[in-house]
This record gives structure tokens, sequence and C-alpha cells, in this order.
């Protein structure tokens, strides 16, 4: 059967968004039960198509494409009637005998366009929050990851009835068609240039967006850092998919008196995570492409490689590589990396440091590895961040009742847990006021001294 349209999708989603079907709590657990079994009992398959597309192991792909949205989907349908509940507020006296609430409600049909570094989980997670929010959907999968956009797009068609959920595959094209429909809400999950675009076409129709962008994420060591822990950390966080993940550190910021110590344990931790040879190691992904991997391998050739460094085009193989004597006007630290290359810099004075980052995009993720309370407060403080971790990565990101998402050039917007429920819900503010009482003082012709308004109005308000 030919797909359909963007404009016979859009057209049909606003149609049954209208009926009212999606607004009941029970449907909306239902569908998210649905979308559950249509993951669980393609798991094999969703690992194998990661695997085609970015060469990652089954255990590393199960943990970031498959458990973590299952757990998810788990905390929706656990909280959902609690996180749609009319919240009660107080009610002035002016508006006495009054009721005064917050009520939730789907913005209608939204269109969530993924990347293609977590093919799967990018579309998914989203598509739930949606879900659970009420909203119709349609999900465009990343046309790089093609083995995971067809899985993602054929599940789709099988659970759910295009009027509800649908999935548009395709490239640039197939994308700029979705952006030229009206729809209530865009959700994007990309790079910064991609995001401006989105954003553009969401203002021809003033449609509200959550953009999840990238950045170059800096990581913290300060002296009195526990060295092997951090090395391990940071060599995971780094490394994990070639590097090719949003919250990746991007580069390290290290102080001057233990660099050199922790440029040696961060290649330990390598040697020990991926053997004497990465390329063999069945634990370290690919580049996506052979675009991106020659991106990457210009890259290489700043500063002084002490560990990794080689490359490989047909394989699509970068090796984790540490970059030193890199300077912050570096090629290498002018964009965001993305991919499994470790610049690593030196700072003497934190003051200084703090400053020098502060006159950097804020980033999506800030990492910090110190023991003292007051240093790592200081760096919370003064430099802003989508999230932040301290003494290890990604944690942000893994504790789902914490709200994910950018802030300036990294993004805007959040989900995750409720965090994702409200992204994908109008608040609405209501009053119900009763019939007995309608003081006339309100109404024309006005009669009451200001001096005597002015007081009243302060105390009913």
């Amino acid at each position: 059967m030919k797909p359909e349209t963007p404009q016979a999708i859009s057209k049909r989603q606003r149609a049954y968004f209208r009926t009212g079907a999606t607004l009941e709590i029970p449907f909306r657990i239902e569908q998210l039960s649905k979308l559950r079994n249509a993951i669980a009992s393609r798991e094999a398959a969703i690992l194998e198509a990661v695997k085609q597309d970015l060469g990652r192991p089954a255990e590393e792909a199960y943990t970031s494409e498959v458990g973590i949205v299952l757990h998810e989907i788990d905390l929706a349908r656990k909280h959902l009637a609690a996180w749609a509940r009319p919240r009660k507020v107080r009610t002035p006296l002016v508006l006495f005998p009054a009721k005064s609430w917050v009520q939730s409600e789907p913005y209608g049909s939204v269109l969530i366009i993924a990347p293609w570094n977590y093919p799967f989980q990018l579309a998914i997670a989203p598509l739930a929050a949606a879900l659970a929010a009420g909203n119709c959907a349609v999900v465009k999968p990343s046309e790089a990851a093609a083995h995971t956009s067809r899985l993602v797009a054929e599940m789709i068609r099988d659970t759910f009835d295009q009027s509800y959920v649908a999935a548009v595959e395709g490239g640039a094209a197939a994308t700029q068609a979705l952006l030229a429909e009206r729809f209530d809400y865009l959700f994007f999950t990309g790079g910064t240039q991609i995001g401006k675009i989105v954003m553009a076409a969401a203002a021809r129709h003033l449609t509200p967006v959550t953009l999840e962008l990238g950045g170059k994420n800096p990581c913290i060591v300060d002296r009195d850092a526990d060295l092997g822990i951090a090395a391990r950390r940071i060599a995971w966080g780094k490394f994990m998919n070639a590097g090719q993940t949003c919250i990746a550190p991007d580069f390290v910021l290290a102080h001057k008196a233990i660099k050199e110590e922790l440029l040696q344990r961060l290649a330990a931790a390598i040697g020990k995570f991926y053997g004497a040879d990465p390329q063999a190691s069945p634990d370290f992904g690919r580049i996506v492409n052979e675009r991106h991997f020659d991106r990457l391998a210009a890259l290489l050739r700043d500063g002084q490689a002490v560990a990794g460094g080689q490359s490989a085009r047909p394989q699509r193989y970068i090796a984790p590589t540490l970059l030193d004597d890199v300077s912050w006007d570096s090629a290498v630290m002018q964009e965001e990396i993305f991919g499994p290359i470790l610049p690593v810099l030196e700072f003497e004075d934190l003051d200084a440091a703090i400053q020098t980052l502060q006159a950097r995009p804020k980033p999506l993720a800030l990492y910090c590895f110190s023991r003292n309370r007051a240093r790592q407060d200081e760096i919370l403080r003064r430099l802003p961040s989508g999230g932040a971790c301290i003494n290890d990565t990604f944690g942000q990101f893994l504790n789902l009742r914490l709200p994910f998402g950018g802030v300036g050039e990294s993004g805007m917007g959040a989900y995750h847990g409720k965090a994702g429920f409200d992204t994908f819900s109008h608040s609405k503010g209501v009053v119900r006021r009763s019939t007995w009482a309608d003081p006339r003082t309100k109404y024309p012709p006005y009669k009451m001294p200001l001096a005597v308004l002015r007081r009243i109005i302060s105390f009913l308000l």
C-alpha cells in the first residue's frame, strides 16, 4: 500500500483528534501499553537494526535504545492519572465565590523529527510522551540510520492507525514537506543548524516547538578529583556510540597539576574498555556514514594524539582518540565534535577557566569532577547549561525524573517523565464562578473614588 502524503496524514489526524478519543486517560494508557508490547516483541530486531546502522554492541544498544524507552513508558503508565489531574490554585477574593485550577490538555497533532545517533530511542521516547499527553503524532525517523528508520516506520504502521500515529520516511524533501504542514507542536532532536530551519518553519504557523540540540559540552577535572574514577567515567561517556552522543563530554578542561596523569589514566581506561586494537573490539561502534567520517578525520590533524588517532574509511572507523597540545583556537574546538575524539586542555585558575567557558555558547551538558563541594557549587552557579552532572557523565539523562533539555544554542524545552507530559500539554487556567453574588460596583457607571478603589483592589487581589 502506498504511504499517505503528509497533507493527507495531517488532515486525518486533525479530524481524529477532534473526535475527543485521545482525551480519556484509559485510552492513553492502553496506547502506551500497545507501544510497549510492540517494542518488547521486536527487541532483537531493534538491536540488529542499530548494529547495522552504527556498529553498536547489543548490550550498549539495549541500555540506550530499548531499556530506557521501556522505562519511560512504564513511568508514564504508572503516573499518568496523577500527571493529568487538574491542579487547584488559590482564588483571589475579587472572584469570590469561585474555584480555580490548571488543567492539562493536548495540543493536537504533533510532529517528532528524530536524529540518527540514537535512532530508536530519540524517535520513540518523545512519541511516548506525546501519546501520554493525549496527542496524535507523526514520527519522522532519520534516513541516515536507514535500518532503524525502516523498523520504526514498520512498527508504527503495524501498531497504530495513521489517523492516530503515523511514520513518514525519507530524506530532506520529506522533512521539508512535513514542515510545510500545520502541526500543533514540533519536537526536533538534531544539530543546531537544522534546528534553526525547524524553528523558522514553526514560526510561519506560530507553532510551539521543542529543540533538543547539542554543543561543546565541557568536562572540568579539578586537581582534587579521584582521577581513576574520573578517567573511567569520562572515557565511558565519551566513547559510547563512538562519541556520537549529544551529551558526551566534548572536551576536558583539566587542572594543570593533574593533566598528565589524567591523560595516562584516560589512555589506560580506553585500553581496558576496547583492548589494544579497538577496531577489533566488538564493543566499539562505527561512524554513521562517510560524510561524518571525513569531517572527523580532518579534526584528527589538530594537536597531538597521545592515544588513538588511527582511522579506516572503508569501515567508517575512527579510533578512540585523546588529543593533547590543543588550543582554544584549534579547529577541533570550533564545532561540536560528535565523534570519538577528546581534546584535553588545561587550566590553572578556576575563575579564569569559568570566564573562558562563559564566553562560549551554553552547552547541553556540563560535567565536573571534584571532591570540593564549594568548587562544584561555583561551577554550577556560574556556568549555565541544559543539565549537569557532578563526578559522573550521563547521570542527568539517565534519571527520567529530571527534565532533560538544552538552553540557548543547545536547545529549548525539556522532556523525560513528567517534563515530557508537560511539554506536549498546554496548561489551561480555568475559573468557575458562582452566579449568586454579582456586586454592581465593578460595572459602569463607575462611582467609587479612585483612592478607595486602589485600597479595595489591593485587598481583593
